[in-house]
């Protein structure tokens, strides 16, 4: 399995971002996929997720903001940032794991990405 992530980088307060994951090595149409970040110095935090059937899911913190989507024609899962804050500066990280039933939860996820950076700053 592997995830690369992309399209992290500067931007300023209320502007967007669009998050790619790339995902191989399984059958990604199948899985589940999520995105959560990390500040420094602290641990993950689970901030969306989708199924293979297109099914969505955020954290509070997010919705209305983020959109999680995925082409499986593509092996690609995306994460549309709008309305950036400053708090919103972290790590980025996609994750997937096998037989995902309980999508919010960090422990069910086996594999995550190497991560992108994301800083909102003027």
């Amino acid at each position: 399995v592997q995830l690369v992530e992309s399209g992290g980088g500067l931007v300023q307060p209320g502007g967007s971002l669009r998050l790619s994951c790339a995902a191989s090595g399984f059958a990604f149409s199948r899985y589940a996929m999520a995105w959560a970040r990390q500040f420094p110095g602290e641990g993950l935090e689970w901030l969306s997720g989708i199924y293979g059937d297109g099914t969505t899911y955020y954290a509070d913190s997010v919705k209305g903001r983020f959109t999680i989507s995925r082409d499986n024609a593509k092996n690609t899962v995306y994460l549309q940032m709008n309305s950036l804050k400053p708090e919103d500066t972290a790590v980025y990280y996609c994750g997937t794991g096998h037989g995902i039933t309980t999508i919010r939860r960090l422990d069910v996820y086996d594999y995550w990405g190497q991560g992108t950076q994301v800083t909102v700053s003027s």
